[in-house]
């Protein structure tokens, strides 16, 4: 890459960078971002999936390009790929690593929502099973009426399910929120689960703060067994690492910079894929 655009990705360069890689077919895009002004500092395109070989050499080239400019690197926010640790240790030493929220909140939903969904399949399961025909009997009324209760409660669990990982809830979604949760203490439970999730990445708080609250919140899913292993990405150590950003207000929490590059190149392969579907 020639120096004059290196000139130009860091001529105001905040000390902040973001690296990601990109997956095409057998090829691999490795991108390094000013996380602040996305700039596209650095990348590199192999013909194999990256080692750490390839992350460490990748490293060597921005260290000795900060370095001809008397740059110095103050975080580097990364998905949650084993690929960066190791070798972001090895070259920038102890430079703070942030892993993105934003990563680590989406799989903490993802399983959220499977245990919600397991718990729909239960209120299924819970149905009574009725003879054909319309139900004549004091006893087959009583069963038609719980087995409507609960497909419709099921129903609703269904279609409002966002209402339970949503980050801020308006006062008119808490309402359905109750109506759908009522007779559900476990939903309720993840509902609470998700609030203290979102407020470990409060700003307003430092990291040792948020890791004790970390740590409460780990505590009650021991008491819970059933929650705790559904929810084992919240005892990830990947989820400590996401709080880092939190002593320092100028680090990023995400890599979306990096992201939005790769969300670009995605576009236009599709758009280019059409364009040649039509001719």
């Amino acid at each position: 890459m020639g120096t004059a655009f290196l000139d130009w990705a860091l001529a105001e360069f905040s000390g902040y960078v973001a690296l990601d890689e990109l997956y095409d077919g057998p090829f691999c895009v490795l991108s390094a971002v000013e996380n602040r002004r996305y700039k596209r500092i650095l990348y590199d395109v192999l013909d194999h999936d990256p080692t750490h070989e390839d992350i460490r050499a990748f490293l060597e080239r921005l260290k000795t390009a900060l370095e001809v400019r008397d740059l110095t690197l103050l975080g580097v926010t990364t998905d949650g790929s084993q690929l960066y640790p190791d070798p972001l240790r090895d070259v920038f030493g102890d430079v703070p690593h942030q892993v993105c929220a934003f990563h680590v909140v989406k799989d903490v939903v993802k399983a959220v929502l499977r245990v919600v969904a397991s718990e729909r399949k239960s209120l299924e399961a819970k149905q009574p099973k009725l003879p054909k025909g319309r139900p004549r009997t004091k006893a087959a009324k009583k069963a038609a009426r719980k087995k409507k209760r609960l497909a419709q409660q099921g129903a609703e669990v269904f279609t409002h399910r966002h209402l339970l990982v949503k980050h801020h809830l308006k006062p008119s979604e808490r309402k359905p929120l109750w109506r759908i949760t009522r007779g559900l203490p476990l939903l309720r439970k993840l509902r609470e689960i998700m609030e203290q999730v979102y407020a470990l990445f409060d700003r307003r708080c430092r990291m040792q703060t948020a890791l004790d609250k970390l740590t409460k919140l780990r505590r009650r899913l021991d008491r819970f067994k059933h929650l705790g292993e559904s929810l084992k990405k919240l005892f990830s150590p990947t989820l400590e690492k996401a709080l880092v950003f939190l002593d320092d207000k100028l680090l990023p929490s995400t890599s979306n910079a990096v992201e939005r590059g790769n969300r670009r190149y995605r576009k236009m392969q599709k758009r280019a894929s059409f364009i040649t579907s039509k001719k």
